[in-house]
């Protein structure tokens, strides 16, 4: 058994094709992400990569839709949202397949 920090992951990914990670896989990032109330990432999509996001605590808004805990939202490549921080919030992220470099601000052409 090996035991790992989140704190030393980088940005809540623990999972996926990038170092630090608990494990190394192509196939699926996975991440537990913490959020401020006002924190605000601009819209945003994936060009390969599906993304599942679960809000596990708190409330957001995410393309003008407020999504509260146990909500759970599928994105698909090509689909563009923007991710508005109501309450403080705890987040757990899926991307499949693990690809660096896959996030493009802005609506997909």
């Amino acid at each position: 058994m090996q035991i790992f920090k989140l704190e030393n992951m980088i940005k809540g990914w623990f999972v996926g094709d990038f170092e630090p990670s608990v494990l190394k896989s192509k196939d699926v990032e996975v991440g537990v992400k913490e959020y401020k109330k006002g924190d605000y990432e601009q819209k945003h999509h994936h060009k390969i990569a599906t993304e599942i996001t679960l809000i596990a605590r708190g409330r957001v808004k995410m393309n003008g839709v407020e999504y509260k805990s146990g909500d759970i939202i599928l994105i698909e490549p090509d689909e563009a949202t923007d991710f508005e921080v109501l309450e403080d919030t705890m987040s757990v992220v899926v991307k499949m397949p693990s690809v660096l470099n896959d996030k493009y601000l802005g609506e997909a052409k």
